[in-house]
């Protein structure tokens, strides 16, 4: 087993490093308090290639591995949870979507855009009603010569108050269940487009909201490879996301981690540093290892995804894990910085805030823990 990383991944991650330090960080306050999505940051990004880079050069991707993909998202992760997740978790699913099975002429108007960072997209496939049981929408899609007529309601949508396009899933076929959900490309600017904001805990600049669909028309060709196949292709990719969103949240975890260790240094009690009592250095180190298990456990699952391998289970375990021990960690750090740690001062109640919201996002911890049962167990027993 090799645990190395090539020079272009080392050198890659160096660059994203100074590059979170020095352009994304130094921000993240201010965007939670004004709640604006930075679109020059959005910008440099696609100039980067990091959105979509796993598409394929000749695509307009950088052609990278999942592994490599998961090693810039944890660095960016470092700065800002909120721009980790726009770039690699939504820019990642909507691109590739498009590129995979969007048709040439709708692919030739939208992937361009997108990698660039000239258009920010958004993902809609839960609803009010359904989040984990997400088959079971009640939007609508209806065909009509060349067009398709969408209804309904999306909620819970990151980015939704600042895209140009979504990715919305509805049903083509009600009756026939998640083989009856079909996926459109749909402009936000269209006619019976509404959307409405949620004043959340946390990760404020990406503001989510829901999108309303009154009778809006989008060409035939808006559709997303072949009707009743939408849920299939989602669910194909939730694996990586998943993986992506553990990394962010080891990033700012980290960060928060290597910034406690150098505080309990320089701070003193009883004339020491705070870092020569157990009481502080045993529950860091005790995170720490934690943190680097997962970082691992994370690694090894891009890497299994890479080699073709199965490893929805190792997804699922690291969903649920590293935003738990992430927030367990930062909740620990805030509380060490002593009464100046609960100001917002420092960043680490955003953080907490942030990473609390993963906690939810694509499939909860619970939900998580019901697909590892139903890879050790056995599908015969499901709760469903």
């Amino acid at each position: 087993m090799d645990f190395n990383f090539n020079s272009e991944q080392m050198a890659m991650t160096k660059m994203l490093r100074d590059f979170a330090k020095k352009e994304v960080q130094p921000g993240y306050a201010a965007r939670d308090k004004s709640g604006e999505f930075p679109r020059d940051l959005w910008k440099k990004a696609g100039e980067l290639g990091l959105i979509g880079m796993t598409l394929p050069v000749d695509e307009g991707g950088q052609g990278a591995d999942c592994l490599t993909a998961g090693l810039a998202a944890e660095e960016i992760g470092r700065g800002d949870l909120n721009m980790g997740t726009a770039v690699f978790v939504v820019g990642e699913l909507v691109s590739s979507l498009i590129q995979k099975y969007a048709a040439e002429k709708a692919k030739k108007e939208w992937l361009g855009p997108l990698l660039a960072g000239e258009a920010v997209p958004a993902f809609a496939l839960t609803e009010p009603h359904c989040g984990t049981d997400a088959a079971a929408m009640k939007s609508r899609a209806v065909r009509k010569g060349d067009k398709y007529i969408l209804n309904g309601e999306k909620s819970g949508v990151t980015l939704m108050m600042d895209s140009d396009v979504a990715i919305v899933f509805a049903k083509t076929d009600p009756g026939a269940g998640a083989k009856g959900v079909s996926g459109f490309i749909v402009p936000c600017d269209l006619p019976g487009v509404t959307r409405q904001w949620y004043e959340d805990t946390g990760s404020k600049c990406v503001k989510r909201g829901s999108i309303f669909m009154d009778d809006v028309e989008i060409p035939s060709d808006y559709l997303l490879g072949q009707e009743g196949e939408g849920f299939k292709y989602v669910m194909r990719l939730f694996d990586f996301s998943r993986f992506i969103l553990a990394l962010i949240c080891i990033g700012s975890a980290q960060i928060t981690l290597e910034e406690t260790i150098q505080y309990t240094k320089d701070r003193h009690a009883f004339g020491k540093p705070l870092a020569r009592f157990e009481g502080v250095s045993f529950p860091i180190t005790e995170h720490y290892s934690i943190i680097e298990s997962v970082r691992w456990l994370c690694y090894r699952g891009l890497w299994l995804r890479d080699q073709g391998q199965p490893h929805t289970e190792v997804a699922a375990m690291c969903k649920w894990m590293a935003p738990r021990f992430s927030v367990n960690a930062i909740h620990d750090c805030l509380l060490m910085h002593g009464h100046y740690g609960y100001t917002q001062e420092f960043p680490f109640e955003q953080r907490l805030r942030d990473v609390m919201g993963v906690e939810i996002a694509d499939g909860t911890s619970q939900v998580s823990k019901i697909v590892i049962t139903r890879e050790l167990f056995g599908r015969e027993y499901l709760p469903y």
